[in-house]
């Protein structure tokens, strides 16, 4: 009786797997093993394929495996929506003021501005004590008053004269800008079938009839300056196309209910207020 073998002597003993050609018999292969290395060999693909399905369950294969991943996700979509529906509330209330304001234009409704009094109710010179006043705010101060420009209108002036303009017709005014009496632009009177020209590169925001202008058309241009072409006989743009300073954009006519003659109402609006284009440009 064979004596029995320790578990050292178990794992160490060596078998050979002998590997030969079924049709032949030839050796193809000559492999030693023991039950340790089939041990080491399985346990190191087992720890293998624990590592890889934990990295999985924890990365890609979550949402699988977390009961509150669907939920998670749906609050995220959720945030987001929310989101771009505040967006686009925001761009549609201001599209909706673009355009009443467009419409005002047209019409030819000035908004009245609320006048600030600036007038200090209590403050004068004579409360401020000039020795609180400290070297800095003092040469702040001095600068200040010392500085010819207007900090607020002449930024106005500067924005709207970096624009080139272009005469958008010639001939005569005549009639001038006067808001007093609800003109606010110029009639030019200019030969028949006179060709009417963009005054500056811009967008064209309306093309269309009206039944006191006639045949209308809106320039959108930079910093926030838009030109109005009134009582034309044709046009030649449409909503959306983008002219160049000096391009044809009309013909000049009589029509509308609100002209005696053939000339062309012309006006020039600033951040939503008319301007008399004399100021800008050279009829």
């Amino acid at each position: 009786m064979e004596p029995k073998k320790t578990l050292s002597e178990w794992l160490s003993t060596k078998f050979i797997l002998l590997v030969r050609d079924a049709e032949n018999f030839k050796e193809q292969g000559l492999y030693n093993f023991t039950y340790a290395k089939i041990i080491a060999l399985i346990g190191g693909l087992f720890i293998l394929m624990f590592a890889l399905s934990f990295t999985l369950a924890s990365t890609l294969l979550a949402k699988w495996f977390d009961p509150e991943y669907s939920y998670k996700e749906t609050d995220r979509q959720l945030l987001n929506l929310e989101e771009q529906v505040d967006s686009l509330a925001l761009a549609l209330n201001a599209k909706d003021l673009y355009i009443n304001n467009i419409k005002n234009i047209i019409n030819g409704e000035v908004e009245e501005k609320e006048e600030i009094d600036l007038t200090p109710e209590t403050n004068t010179k004579e409360d401020i004590n000039l020795a609180d006043i400290t070297p800095v705010d003092q040469a702040f101060r001095q600068e200040f008053e010392s500085s010819d420009e207007d900090p607020i209108t002449d930024k106005y002036d500067i924005d709207v004269h970096n624009i080139l303009f272009y005469p958008p017709t010639h001939g005569l005014i005549s009639q001038k800008f006067n808001p007093a009496e609800e003109h606010l632009g110029i009639d030019i009177v200019a030969k028949k079938d006179e060709p009417i020209a963009a005054v500056a590169d811009g967008t064209i925001i309306l093309a269309s009839w009206t039944q006191d202008s006639g045949y209308v058309i809106g320039i959108q241009h930079k910093n926030n300056v838009i030109s109005f072409y009134k009582h034309n006989s044709v046009l030649y743009k449409q909503v959306g196309d983008f002219v160049r300073v000096g391009d044809i954009i009309a013909i000049i006519g009589n029509s509308g209910e609100l002209t005696s003659g053939p000339h062309l109402h012309f006006e020039l609006w600033v951040e939503g207020s008319p301007v008399n284009p004399e100021n800008f440009i050279v009829f």
